[in-house]
């Protein structure tokens, strides 16, 4: 994970982007580089399990090239697969994206929304809650259930 740290007014509320000159100001160091997954495993609100889970959920996503592309992959052609499994980068792929379906389908209906938005989006929890409409605070009971879940799918102890 990159460290990229940058100094931010620190309000009642939590960082501020952009901060206003008036009166004292507070200011604290953030780690933008940071997943709101780390963040939230790093302060206590979420088990081992429950981030071995997602970590696990974003490996798939990224390994089976689910992020939308802006413009044509200019990615260096590998001519060895390296993984040892006996598969080809494609299949390699294709099996990523198979276990990236069936855990977020293993999560519900209900449950991948949030899901899907913190652990793969990198959307932080109130910004993930404004976006689906739900009351303050109530996505990180959700995102745990729904980790709880995906960890049961990866067979996670």
């Amino acid at each position: 994970m990159r460290r990229e740290l940058v100094e931010r007014e620190l309000t009642e509320v939590g960082p501020k982007k952009a901060g206003s000159a008036r009166g004292k100001r507070r200011t604290v160091t953030v780690n933008v580089g940071e997943s709101p997954l780390t963040w939230l495993h790093a302060r206590g609100h979420l088990d081992d399990r429950q981030f071995d889970a997602g970590e696990r959920l974003r490996a798939d996503y990224e390994r089976a090239q689910l992020s939308p592309s802006i413009t044509m992959r200019w990615d260096p052609v590998r001519v060895d697969g390296g993984g040892g499994d006996g598969l080809t980068p494609t299949e390699r792929q294709l099996a990523a994206k198979a276990r990236f379906d069936g855990a977020m389908s293993e999560a519900g209906a209900g449950l991948k929304d949030i899901l899907w938005r913190v652990v793969c989006g990198c959307e932080a929890l109130p910004e993930a809650e404004k976006g689906l409409g739900w009351p303050a605070r109530s996505g990180k009971l959700v995102l745990k259930l729904a980790l709880d879940r995906v960890a049961n799918f990866y067979r996670i102890r």
